[in-house]
């Protein structure tokens, strides 16, 4: 074994560049986040051959103080902190000073800057980091310009790991366009082996905002998303959320900003996960641009050298109002928007009309007996009672609607094989998949009767004992209150041991032992667990479905305006349990132009 000794100065730029500079795309990250905290609103990108050959960034920021340009090539020379007490609010993109001087250690940098107080600028160049740099005047407005050539070209090895010139350019322009998202007030061009890619002007007002979102994530996201903006105890959470509708095979339209910063948190995709999961396909990825700004002091940056993570001191705190307000934006998507108006019991329903010679009547008799449902909502015919209960009610025929009158599904017009509702509204046309959207009515008005009653816990005649880690028997121990309002009980009877007593009355008929599993696996991770929540819905939705109006089922004009109105007091009744469209709209001038009208 060596004796233990001082590492060169280059070899520790060299060691600090294997955590900060990766690819390209992370010299790009590095050094416009430093334009971001000069101050500049325009800023120049420039590159060659995917980055590798070429990067060069010119910015209109406050530049570099001569006298300071040398130090800036440095390790752990800054100006954005001076102090300890600096890391607890830190406001700006970088703080830790490693940057330059790693990217210098890897490549030739050439640094020009011009102070906003200086007639002249300087300007300074190392190769490999190696060499006392000296500034020299030159000839720069007002801002600062960084130049770099060949990356890697002085360690092979690391070179030899770059991926092809167009694999390295896409993960740049990634880059570019998180941030071209995360400062609109901030101008940014970027071209590639002399050819403009793209100029996105700086944005002042929410117009300007949704044209970069839709030259960026592109126009289809910007019509098929919901803007949200919503401010509670000191935290503000705003953006763009995709509809449900507008899901992707892959999460690659994800971005979320925490004070203007990119991050990656496993409490933020938690929050988010939990938001969609009741309106979301299966395997299907919701689209978001989200912005959470939160006071300096209550997160913590200095988590990872590429600052891609961050620790909120109160993550229970952000976890539950990201959840809160995604939930309700998601709710609130539904015909008309708006707040649900107050409905009493029953009111979900399509009435019990004239069902045709070939069907049922709806409610005429009994539904199938669903075995082991025991919260709150009866079984069978009195669990559906309510899709029967407008049919004496006022809601009768009437003529088309003038201008002006119509709610927002207008009124019904006739039925399209036994599938589709046609109706009538101030745009146009309004098509609605009569059971997906009667199936989340139901689900919806079981879902909060299963609420109102709470989850009942049923104890098993004999009860299981399984094995488990000591961490999760002590985990159990911990969370033994919330585990009763899961419906468990759990004794712990050994060291890693622990005795299952009763179980969620609405999975008596499932495998406890896994289940237990999984949700003290949740409260390890995010130190709460859905699991029961996710089980019941399924098994809820599943109910939901059998008891909803069927294809092929006839129905009376006033029973599809019935269904319609509850479309449009029911939460996120834009969607089935399943996560499709529950309807369509075809304004007067999509209509037009299916017949050429006005050619």
């Amino acid at each position: 074994m060596k004796r233990v000794q001082r590492l060169s100065t280059h070899l520790a730029n060299q060691i600090a560049a294997g955590e900060v500079v990766e690819r390209p795309s992370s010299v790009v990250k590095e050094l416009i986040e430093n334009s971001l905290d000069a101050g500049a609103d325009h800023i120049e990108l420039e590159v060659e051959k995917g980055g590798i050959a070429l990067i060069r960034v010119r910015d209109n920021g406050a530049g570099i103080h001569p006298d300071d340009l040398v130090l800036a090539l440095s390790r752990h020379a800054t100006s954005k902190i001076s102090q300890f007490d600096d890391l607890s609010h830190v406001s700006s993109l970088g703080f830790r000073g490693e940057a330059l001087p790693s990217i210098a250690s890897v490549s030739r940098l050439r640094l020009v800057s011009r102070y906003r107080d200086e007639e002249q600028g300087r300007q300074i160049a190392v190769s490999g980091g190696e060499g006392k740099a000296k500034a020299q005047p030159a000839a720069h407005p007002v801002g600062t310009t960084i130049e770099i050539r060949d990356l890697f070209f002085n360690t092979p090895a690391r070179r030899k790991f770059l991926r092809t010139e167009r694999t390295e350019f896409k993960h740049l322009e990634d880059v570019v366009r998180r941030i071209g998202l995360s400062r609109f007030d901030v101008a940014i061009s970027l071209k590639h082996d002399q050819k403009s890619l793209h100029q996105w002007r700086a944005a002042s007002d929410q117009e300007g905002r949704r044209r970069r979102i839709g030259a960026i994530c592109g126009k289809p996201f910007v019509e098929q998303s919901a803007e949200i903006d919503v401010e509670r105890g000191g935290l503000r959470l705003w953006g763009w959320v995709g509809l449900p509708t507008f899901s992707r095979s892959q999460a690659d339209l994800q971005y979320f900003y925490v004070n203007a910063r990119m991050v990656k948190d496993k409490v933020i995709a938690h929050a988010v996960r939990k938001a969609y999961q009741d309106v979301m396909y299966h395997g299907r990825q919701p689209a978001f641009v989200l912005y959470l700004e939160v006071p300096a002091e209550e997160v913590d940056v200095n988590v990872h050298p590429t600052k891609h993570e961050v620790r909120f001191r109160e993550s229970r705190m952000v976890h539950d109002f990201l959840f809160s307000s995604l939930h309700r934006c998601l709710a609130d998507l539904r015909p008309g928007g708006g707040q649900p108006q107050s409905q009493s019991p029953g009111e979900y329903a399509v009435p019990a009309g004239n069902p045709g010679p070939a069907q049922p009547r709806l409610g005429s008799a009994p539904a199938p007996r669903q075995h082991g449902f025991a919260l709150g909502v009866q079984e069978g015919r009195a669990a559906y009672e309510g899709m029967r209960a407008l049919a004496d009610s006022a809601v009768a025929e009437r003529p088309a609607p003038q201008s002006g009158e119509a709610p927002p599904l207008g009124f019904a017009l006739a039925q399209l094989h036994g599938i589709y509702v046609l109706a009538q509204n101030d745009t146009g046309l309004v098509l609605v998949d009569m059971h997906a959207a009667h199936e989340r009515i139901t689900y919806e008005r079981m879902k909060q009767a299963w609420g109102d009653a709470g989850v009942r816990a049923q104890p098993l005649l004999v009860p299981e004992s399984m094995s488990v880690s000591a961490k999760e028997a002590q985990l159990a121990e911990q969370h033994a209150e919330f585990l009763r309002g899961l419906g468990f009980e759990l004794d712990r009877i050994g060291p890693e041991t622990l005795m299952i007593r009763a179980v969620p009355a609405l999975l008596r008929q499932a495998n406890a032992k896994p289940l237990v599993t999984d949700v003290l696996s949740d409260l390890a991770v995010a130190g709460e667990s859905n699991r029961i929540q996710e089980r019941c819905n399924a098994i809820l939705s599943t109910m939901a479905c059998h008891g909803s109006v069927r294809a092929s089922r006839q129905l009376t004009v006033p029973e599809m305006n019935a269904l319609l109105r509850d479309m449009e007091r029911t939460e996120r009744s834009g969607q089935c349990n399943h996560g499709r469209p529950t309807w369509v709209q075809l304004s007067m001038g999509e209509l037009d132009k299916l017949f050429l009208r006005g050619r």
